[in-house]
């Protein structure tokens, strides 16, 4: 293979824009297809494709809202308004969020650890997919990834997980560069 320079380009420049910065337009129907099926390129023993994709646009953002601030009222009384208002808002005002679910599951040969791995592999490509496309992403967990109760009403079924919420947007802000890991200081070799 020869080197791809645009490739390394943007690599080695990529960047998220944080949901608050990700407005309309976002991808249109066959472009959100095109994300998907990049994200679903990844690698994958067994060819399981154990993830899968929810999609929150239009007005089930602010549907799916209202719900995770229901139910984080229910947890917990004392919730300021401010902290619901927060809830209320957590697939806004990205136009578009796609859900990545884990479905690993036993199997006789690839361990769960694998098929985890997978999907978030899938979550990372669909960041790519919309880069490539021109839009931006942020790839976010929240409280309500590892709550059983807001994962399934989100659409996460008996022994799932997700891995992600990836929102897309248009980014409305030009991106400072961060600092990055020391590489020399994380690597080391082994020598036996």
């Amino acid at each position: 293979m020869s080197v791809n320079a645009a490739l390394r380009a943007y690599l080695s420049s990529r960047r998220t824009v944080t949901a608050p910065f990700l407005e309309a337009p976002g991808p249109d129907a066959d472009e959100l297809t095109e994300m998907l099926t990049i994200a679903s390129r990844v690698p994958d023993h067994g060819k399981l494709a154990p993830w899968r994709f929810i999609v929150f646009e239009g007005d089930a953002r602010d549907k799916a809202g209202e719900k995770l601030a229901e139910i984080a009222r229910r947890k917990n009384p004392e919730i300021s308004q401010a902290q619901l208002d927060l809830e209320r808002g957590q697939f806004l005002p990205a136009p578009v969020t796609v859900g990545v679910v884990s479905t690993a599951a036993p199997h006789v040969k690839i361990p769960e650890f694998e098929q985890l791995l997978a999907a978030g592999n899938a979550c990372f490509n669909l960041c790519h997919a919309a880069n490539a496309l021109g839009f931006g992403a942020h790839w976010v967990t929240r409280w309500f990834s590892y709550d059983e109760e807001a994962s399934a009403m989100l659409g996460a079924k008996e022994g799932e997980r997700f891995v992600g919420f990836v929102h897309i947007g248009t980014p409305q802000a030009r991106l400072e560069e961060r600092d990055r890991p020391d590489v020399a200081a994380i690597t080391s070799k082994w020598e036996g």
